[in-house]
């Protein structure tokens, strides 16, 4: 007994108070952030895999193929790619993101970390917002730099330096924003560590108004370099058809033209807006394109969105009509800034529109320098908007029309109402007869009871109140036999109303001041119970 009992298989001791044990959440949330990473990887591999087979001249293998998909991932998230076979041997690099690829792991981190903060079943662990959120990071990472090193040996390697702060920025932004949209967007409190100043000062409803301002102003100012870029490509439309038709021969060629440029869309928007606003956007090194004129970019490679760039020399009235995109912004950022409470200053709505100005520069700012980047050397290094210089000019531009436009507007919305008090003489009695003359209230009290129905009951007013005769039981009817313990029904007569015409009101103020009648005609078998309190229990 005592070799059993020495020798024999220990029990498991209980678990240490220090000791934490691992949560089965947390390591799911980090394979949920790695799948995220995977799946985005994986569509890309597919995608230039297909291309890949379908063309006829392939100059590289499958593992070429693939790393060329590690490339576009990373290029998904910023990251600046070198290509080191050039005509020139100059290595060249290729920094301008296309904006509509960076959805992709946005989208997919974003479900991810929602996906880590709900729980599926009700007995399962949810974590905190903090753990999920670096869980979900931390896989993302690690398939990161596994792309990172992968891509080093293709024809498009990674910079490391750009990798190591571009990737973690998107998936942290991403990640943030998954986690907040499943706790319900909760907006506060505030961190602690925070000023009390501060925090008080962010609670206020201006700041709210402000980011809703600035936020309208960038959309319109989006929307307006849209419109400004499909104007341009319907005005080139035969120079564009042809360019995209002289890139290549192969139907699977075009195709992947055709994403390029789809691709490209968002960053065409923003350049249009760019252009709209007056700094315009670079072509190169010696070359910039503004509603003032374009001097011309000889170096340009043949692509189809570069078509719609407008002709060489100074501006005309066509190119100075964009100047209407910045002015409808600061309009709409003036809209959106005025409260609709009567007790708001005009100092506080003119220091809200002002706010607004400042985020619709510091959006057009981040977007500006996402959309740009270098797309070789020399002449190609500089290619697209340049960041500092759009931020100002919409800045300027939505501040000098946005904060006299929402003092106008609440001025307009805060302006005393015109009614009785605010006449005089006559025009106030006309007033005070067109709508409050007795007799018209009366008819118009008619004609709703007419249209309720039974739902209201009729009020008669006779010249003499005469009292309902009670019919008489006859003396051969025998009465009822009372049953001990049933209380007997009595019989109730309803009176019928009589007939709501307006015309039936003329003279009834008259009436009611000649006789005072009761409200209601009696009712006839009517019994009023007095109401008795409940037995004690």
């Amino acid at each position: 007994m005592t070799q059993v009992t020495e020798r024999g298989t220990p029990l498991s001791a209980a678990p240490r108070a220090g000791v934490r044990r691992r949560s089965p959440a947390a390591a799911a949330c980090v394979v949920g952030g790695a799948v995220a990473a995977g799946l985005g990887l994986g569509f890309l591999a597919v995608l230039v895999i297909v291309l890949w087979i379908s063309s006829p001249y392939p100059d590289s293998g499958p593992g070429g193929a693939l790393h060329l998909a590690a490339g576009l991932w990373l290029l998904a998230h910023g990251t600046e790619l070198v290509r080191y076979d050039t005509l020139s041997g100059v290595p060249a690099p290729v920094g301008m993101t296309p904006l509509l690829l960076v959805v992709l792991p946005v989208l997919l981190m974003r479900r991810a970390a929602r996906l880590g903060s709900v729980a599926e079943e009700d007995d399962e662990e949810v974590l905190p917002a903090g753990a999920v959120f670096s869980a979900v990071l931390c896989g993302y990472l690690a398939v990161g730099a596994l792309a990172t090193v992968y891509a080093a040996g293709g024809p498009l390697s990674a910079d490391p330096i750009s990798a190591a702060w571009h990737i973690p920025l998107v998936a942290v932004l991403a990640a943030a924003t998954g986690v907040w949209g499943a706790r319900g967007r909760p907006l506060g409190p505030l961190p602690s560590w925070l000023p009390g100043g501060v925090r008080k000062a962010v609670v206020r409803p201006r700041y709210a108004l402000a980011l809703r301002a600035g936020a309208g102003g960038a959309l319109v100012l989006l929307g307006g370099g849209a419109l400004v870029v499909g104007a341009s490509l319907a005005w080139h439309g035969a120079e564009v058809q042809s360019s995209f038709l002289s890139l290549t021969g192969v139907w699977s060629g075009r195709f992947a033209v055709l994403l390029l440029a789809l691709t490209l869309i968002p960053n065409a928007m923003v350049w249009g807006a760019a252009y709209a606003l007056g700094p315009g956007f670079a072509l190169g090194a010696d070359a910039t394109a503004t509603p003032l004129g374009f001097p011309g970019a000889p170096g340009l490679p043949r692509f189809p969105l570069l078509e719609a760039l407008p002709a060489e020399g100074p501006g005309t009235p066509l190119t100075w009509a964009v100047v209407a995109v910045p002015v409808v912004a600061g309009l709409a950022v003036g809209w959106f800034a005025v409260r609709r409470a009567r007790e708001v200053s005009y100092g506080e709505t003119a220091l809200t529109a002002a706010l607004g100005a400042v985020v619709c520069g510091l959006a057009m700012t981040g977007l500006a320098a996402a959309s740009a980047g270098p797309l070789g050397s020399r002449r190609l290094s500089e290619f697209g908007p340049v960041w500092w210089a759009i931020g100002v000019a919409a800045f300027a531009w939505t501040a000098v029309l946005a904060v006299p436009v929402a003092v106008a507007v609440h001025a307009w919305r805060t302006r005393p109402a015109i009614g009785p008090d605010a006449l005089e003489g006559d025009e106030a009695v006309a007033v005070d007869d067109g709508w409050h003359d007795s007799g018209v209230r009366e008819i118009r009290w008619a004609a709703m009871r007419k249209a309720a129905g039974a739902l209201i009951p009729d009020i008669a007013v006779p010249s003499v109140p005469v009292p309902p005769a009670v019919p008489a039981v006859p003396a051969d009817q025998e009465a009822p036999v009372s049953v001990p313990g049933v209380r007997a029904r009595r019989a109730v007569t309803v009176v019928a109303g009589l007939d709501l015409d307006p015309g039936l009101l003329v003279g009834v103020a008259e009436v009611a001041e000649a006789v005072s009648v009761p409200l209601a005609p009696p009712v006839v078998g009517a019994r009023v119970l007095a109401r008795r309190k409940p037995p004690p229990e």
